[in-house]
This record gives structure tokens, sequence and C-alpha cells, in this order.
């Protein structure tokens, strides 16, 4: 009888199955009562004012939502380019692997939800699950190198605080922090994407290499090791042409841009004066660096609030960031869970994709 192939991405026994998710709801629960802690500590309301809504021009949230949405659907066709390389996908598959892939992430503990996307797109002997993950590591080093960059060039044309505040709220953490932030980000993420152009270019010497240090221990599971290398590297195969990767880079731009946009227009209809575009770059890059790319609680709970609070800090004194601030902040997460909620919601039922909340369960067993 032949044995069973070790394989994290087919199911497992229940209780196997359900004891890394507990430990990873448990961590990330406590990554949010962490976060909520230091709002508490440094005075930043997860629910603004009531005053603070006085100024509110109403009109703006309706952009906002409808601005947003637009980069929901941007984020999810520029998927479709580095699929490509590996098979050719119909748009109506993507959107709603894609929008039920990025409720995942967003209800998910830590950002496991990055393994349903893999799931509802792979095709049996077309495209595997391992593939389709090495597609989505590349997007996540594309976004944090466009972010970063982005974030960098928006600061050197913007005007922070000069002297940046010593707080952060009431919370004794230099504001200093965020600009520095900039720079080792920048750096950290041209690294990795130096890296995967050096696995993309040296594949097979890279696996054979693994391989054999693995194989000294275990050769089965250098074997496994060594396939699954194999499978993941197909997944950047976008990489071998102009093709698809200037698109894909452009189509990423575009998506940063458009999301800053948005939150420039919401910034100023919440009344925060001078919010220039280059501000809302910033922290939107905060934002999306420190607050969402990262693993984190599900809902993004804490992390989410706190880095908006910090990147407005970079540019606005304590008061005006605790009052049109933190109305700045309420709608920017509530209209982000409207969109992703909404859009998901069209995958399941409308998307002729998903058929029930299957997708949940299978990608369950994964974790």
């Amino acid at each position: 009888m032949p044995s069973a192939e070790l394989d994290p991405l087919s199911l497992s026994a229940p209780d196997v199955r359900f004891r890394p998710l507990l430990l990873r709801l448990g961590i990330s629960l406590a990554v949010a009562g962490i976060f909520v802690w230091m709002l508490r500590a440094a005075a930043m309301p997860l629910v603004p004012p009531r005053d603070a809504w006085s100024g509110l021009r109403a009109w703006t949230l309706v952009v906002y939502l409808l601005g947003w949405s637009a980069v929901h659907v941007i984020r999810a066709a520029r998927w479709r380019l580095l699929l490509a390389p590996l098979g050719e996908v119909g748009w109506r598959r993507v959107f709603a692997a894609s929008f039920l892939g990025f409720l995942a992430i967003l209800m998910f503990p830590l950002r496991t939800g990055e393994v349903v996307r893999p799931i509802l797109i792979r095709e049996r002997g077309r495209i595997s699950a391992w593939a389709a993950a090495g597609t989505l590591g590349a997007e996540r080093i594309v976004d944090g190198l466009v972010l970063s960059t982005m974030m960098l060039v928006a600061l050197g044309l913007a005007t922070p605080l000069d002297p940046l505040p010593e707080r952060l709220g009431d919370l004794p953490i230099r504001v200093a922090i965020i600009p520095r932030g900039a720079y080792v980000a920048v750096l950290g993420f041209s690294a990795a994407l130096a890296l995967m152009f050096a696995f993309h270019i040296w594949r097979e010497p890279t696996r054979r290499l693994l391989e054999r240090w693995i194989g000294i221990f275990s050769e089965p599971l250098a074997r496994w090791v060594s396939a699954r290398l194999a499978r993941l590297a197909d997944g950047l195969n976008f990489l071998s042409g102009l093709r698809h990767s200037v698109p894909f880079v452009l189509a990423t731009a575009a998506y940063w841009l458009l999301n800053a946009a948005c939150s420039w227009v919401l910034g100023w209809g919440v009344g925060l004066e001078a919010f220039s575009f280059a501000r809302a770059c910033v922290v939107t890059g905060v934002l999306a660096i420190f607050g969402v790319l990262m693993p984190n609680a599900p809902g993004f709970v804490g992390a989410f609030q706190f880095s908006l609070y910090a990147g407005l800090a970079v540019f606005y004194e304590r008061d005006r960031v605790l009052g049109e601030g933190a109305l700045f902040v309420f709608l920017v997460y509530l209209g982000q869970m409207l969109v992703t909620f909404a859009f998901a919601a069209w995958a399941t039922w409308g998307g002729g994709f998903v058929k029930s909340a299957s997708f949940l369960a299978e990608s369950a067993d994964t974790q």
C-alpha cells in the first residue's frame, strides 16, 4: 500500500487540525489585547468623541467607499498577472477567490487566511496550491517595496511636525520612529526582492542543495521539501518576462496611490487641515506596513487603529489627532470592513464560485 503523502495543504485529523489553529488564535488575541491596552494607555479612542462628528462632510464617506471598492477590485485583478504563467484563469474565478481570500485574511488569526486563495484557485494538473502560494509571496514583497518607497518619497514632500512629538498620545513613544521605520522597510523589502530574484534564477541549485542537507537527517522529508520548493518556485515564473511583471508593478503602484487618494478625500472630509496627498501617502503606508501586512489579530483590531494614529501624529498635534483624527481612524476602519464583507458576499452567493461556506472548513484544515 503506498504511503500517504505529507502535505500541509491536505486534510488532516480534527485533533491535529485545531491545535495549531487555537494556538494561533490565542497568540493573535494576545496581540490584539496588547494593542488595545496601548490605545487605552495612549488615550486613543476606538470610537471618536461625539463632537468630532460635527465637521464631517458626509459625501466624502460615500466617495471613500466607492474609491476603496475600486482599490479592492484592482487588488484582486492584478493577481491574474501573476497566475498567467501557470495557466489561464478566468476573471470571475480570480475575483471570487480573491474576495473570499481577503475576507479570510481579515478574519483568520496571524494572517493564516493567506492559504485560502491558493486553495480556491488551484486546479488539479494545472495550478498547484503551492505555486499559487508562491505568487502571493511575490505579491507581498512587491507590495511592501512599493509601499515603503511611496512612504519615503511622501515624507520628503510633506511637512512633518518639527520637532516630532516625544510622545504618541499619552504613551512615551517617540513619533520619530515612523520616518526611521520607512527607511528600514525600504531596505528590508529591497533585500527580500533581491532574494526572490536570486531564488528564481538559481532555483535548481537551491533545491538540490536543500535536498542534500535535509537528506542527511531524513530522505523522505528531503524529497517532500524538494518537491514543494519546486512548485513554490513555479509561482515566480512571472519574473521571467516583462509581459506580466511590468503590468503587475504598475497595477500595484496604481492600487496603492488610489488607496492613498481615498484617504486624502476622507481626511479632508473629517476636517483635518492641510491633509495633503503626500500626508495621505505616509498615513496609508504606516497603516499598511505596520497595521495590516504584519501577522495580526482577527479583524486587525488594535494594530489597525494604532498605526493610523501613529501616522497622523507625524503631522498633527495631540488634540487634533485625538479629535478629527479619531473620526478618520474610525471611518477608515469601518469603510474597509464594509467593502471587504460586501465583496466577499458577492463571491459567496453571486460569484458562481462558492455555493456554501465549505471553503472555510477546508482552509481551517490547513492551519
